[in-house]
């Protein structure tokens, strides 16, 4: 029987079976159970841990002028003008977190609590508690709170893996929008791995069309089982109102902000040693890659755990643990949900093969007691706020290490000579009038040493560039 009379005889067969065609046809609902579809139960579950934050900052409002607060004009004429000092006035702002555990721990968003000088967090029974900042993550915008109270049985949400998550799973979103109170709303997964965002360091964002305006940052993104799979963070919007646009932190970068909850506080996240650059067209073709998915093995440092590893300059990193690495962005985002002792499978493609290695994390090395310091006296640097850099700092920056060393700027300190500088944070001091700089102290002694004035060479991103005074 050929190709064709075999689909005709199953399709009378078919046509001709009542029980078949019973299971087919649409079935009208003929009770309240059929009828009814409600997220009621889990909204019920979650709706307790969720919670409603209030910080009080305290800023300097402006002046009168913009040109009596500006350095320069300080220093002709001091702050005899009244009128042009600013003035002191009380900030609030308004946000969501979600407990996670049952002793009072918070997770919320950094840019919610930031220099908050006091923080009221209110549950959803209206109870009422004082909170500490015990985690703050800028690279992630995340943050822990504790709140002030010896109840060991609050209700709390557990994490779901974000990894486990599909592009059209449900999810719902929990928060306190515009202050109107505790409000849930539900949609779907629109995207995975979001990295073109361009919020904060680790950018692999789950996107959403669940409505999430002003109020509902830090607030839970849950599945139907109850778990939180991110934290609502940020919004794409023209208006500043949900356009069906909205974005969350991935559980997977909330699990190491907990972990550090009970060890003072710092995230260390492990480091392999290497420098690396997303692939382009040039380097694909030159690869003979199928796609430009990976990243490209610029540098392997001298004794780390990729060295041992067997890691090489030139090697492209296609997978890790089983999960694709597109580019940079993500390549930092599966070591920062990793764990420092944690031994991963690198896949690379190698000599036109691919090849796999296990690497086994490290914490990344600090030099000993490398504390941040204030430079002072007559330099351009003055005033500036800077540390020596070591892998543990470029590691909590987010910027390149330097096997040669170098001195990070962290801060510049207002109305201090280094706002004049040119320099700014995250700048990379490598050298002061041709002498190398490889710590704080180097850096000190050639500031100091120098009367015919200052040449300093500094690395910006990529960029090494040279400024003089």
């Amino acid at each position: 029987m050929n190709r064709f009379w075999q689909i005709l005889f199953l399709g009378f067969l078919f046509l001709n079976n009542p029980k078949i065609l019973a299971a087919t046809e649409p079935v009208t609902p003929v009770s309240r159970e059929q009828i009814q579809l409600s997220f009621a139960p889990v909204v019920k579950k979650v709706s307790p841990a969720v919670v409603n934050i209030y910080a009080v900052r305290v800023v300097n409002a402006q002046p009168v002028s913009p040109f009596f607060d500006d350095p320069l004009f300080k220093h002709f004429f001091g702050n005899a003008l009244p009128f042009g000092s600013p003035h002191a006035r009380i900030q609030k702002s308004l946000g969501s977190g979600v407990l996670v555990r049952a002793d009072g721990v918070v997770i919320t968003n950094y840019h919610v609590i930031k220099q908050a000088a006091e923080i009221k967090v209110v549950l959803a029974d209206g109870r009422e508690f004082s909170a500490d900042i015990v985690v703050r993550d800028t690279r992630t915008d995340l943050a822990a709170l504790k709140l002030k109270t010896m109840e060991r049985n609050l209700p709390f949400l557990e994490l779901r893996d974000a990894d486990e998550l599909q592009v059209g799973d449900i999810v719902l979103a929990v928060g306190n929008p515009f202050g109107f109170g505790q409000t849930v709303t539900m949609g779907i997964v629109s995207g995975l791995s979001r990295s073109e965002v361009g919020i904060k360091d680790f950018r692999s964002l789950i996107q959403t069309d669940a409505a999430v305006n002003p109020g509902n940052s830090g607030g839970p993104l849950v599945t139907l089982d109850g778990r939180i799979v991110g934290i609502n963070t940020a919004i794409f919007s023209n208006t500043g109102a949900s356009i069906g646009i909205s974005f969350a932190i991935p559980s997977n970068l909330v699990a190491p902000v907990l972990v550090s909850v009970d060890h003072g506080g710092k995230i260390i996240r492990p480091w392999a040693g290497i420098s690396l650059q997303s692939l382009t067209t040039e380097i694909g073709s030159q690869r003979r890659l199928s796609s430009l998915k990976g990243v490209l093995v610029t540098k392997v440092y001298k004794n780390t755990p990729a060295e041992r590893a067997g890691l090489i300059v030139g090697d492209i990193i296609l997978r890790i643990d089983g999960h694709e690495i597109t580019n940079e962005a993500s390549y930092r985002f599966r070591m920062a949900t990793a764990k420092p002792s944690q031994t991963s499978s690198f896949v690379v493609w190698r000599n036109q093969h691919e090849q796999t290695l296990h690497i086994t994390l490290e914490t990344p090395p600090d030099v000993p007691n490398n504390k941040p310091v204030e430079i002072s006296g007559r330099n351009p640097l003055s005033g500036s706020v800077v540390v020596t850099l070591s892998p543990a700092v470029a590691s909590d920056l987010g910027i390149a290490y330097e096997e040669t060393g170098g001195v990070v700027v962290l801060q510049l300190k207002p109305d201090s000579m280094a706002t004049f500088s040119g320099l700014l944070p995250g700048d990379v001091i490598l050298k002061v009038n041709d002498q190398e700089i490889a710590t704080v102290d180097q850096l000190i002694r050639n500031l100091i040493r120098t009367r015919k004035g200052w040449e300093i060479t500094f690395k910006r991103g990529s960029k090494v560039l040279v400024q003089t005074w």
